[in-house]
């Protein structure tokens, strides 16, 4: 029986949307530390590009404004725009987050993150995360255990992880790995799934104007699920804190 157009059409502008939906894990995100700086404004910009494979030249801007009402909480807005392989950028969320922070917690400083998402081109979203660091002189280790939801019927809670580890090496220059990855759902976990890993370096400019510039960059390779796509990504994060 032939298969009427429109249900083709249907069929490929859903998969099309399907696809654009998606990101890579650690493309225009970051590895969130478990404290909160009160009274310090960020302004920050990440951004990631996919390398190699079908999804080469994909990649994800989000630009943030946060601020620490107290030592204890952290309230932002953010923009999530994504691009997709010869289709133009387009601005696929606004979402607004807050971290508050629980103290330590064996030893480890501990917070819970969550954000509401409005989706642009496709479903709301929720989002938590455990935020757990724990620093000692020039080392930094975080973890951020993550749990997601896309507000459609029938949706599964998705499961990931962002880490990361570095230490300073001279001066305000840091140098280290961060990984990204998926952990499956509440249908499927640990499932083969996307992973992203590699090395990192960090950068301070204290000083400059009321606060100082945070930089971030690294390659990060493609792993499991990911390789099938891609052979890495590129990530870079220019963050500025400021008081007032």
């Amino acid at each position: 029986m032939r298969t009427p157009i429109s249900t083709i059409a249907a069929l490929a502008i859903a998969a099309l949307s399907s696809t654009a939906a998606h990101a890579a894990p650690g493309v225009g995100e970051k590895v969130y530390g478990a404290t909160v700086k009160a009274d310090v404004a960020e302004i920050e910009a990440r951004y990631g590009r996919i390398d190699g494979g079908t999804d080469d030249g994909a990649d994800a801007l989000v630009l943030e404004a946060a601020y620490g009402f107290s030592p204890r909480f952290y309230g932002a807005v953010l923009v999530e725009l994504e691009k997709q392989p010869g289709l133009d950028r387009e601005v696929e969320a606004i979402g607004f987050e807050g971290i508050y922070t629980l103290g330590r917690v064996a030893g480890l400083d501990a917070a819970i993150y969550g954000e509401y998402e409005i989706g642009l081109e496709g479903p709301d979203k929720v989002e938590t995360k455990l935020l757990l660091q724990k620093k000692a002189g020039a080392f930094d280790a975080r973890l951020n255990l993550i749990a997601e939801k896309h507000l459609t019927g029938g949706e599964p809670v998705e499961f990931g992880y962002a880490a990361s580890v570095d230490a300073a090496v001279l001066g305000e220059i840091r140098l280290g790995a961060a990984a990204f990855g998926e952990l499956g759902s509440t249908r499927d976990f640990l499932p083969r799934k996307e992973h992203f890993i590699g090395p990192v370096a960090k950068a301070e400019i204290a000083h400059l104007g009321n606060g100082e510039l945070e930089i971030e960059a690294g390659y990060l390779f493609a792993l499991g699920e990911a390789k099938d796509n891609s052979d890495g990504q590129w990530r870079l994060l220019v963050e500025y804190e400021f008081t007032f």
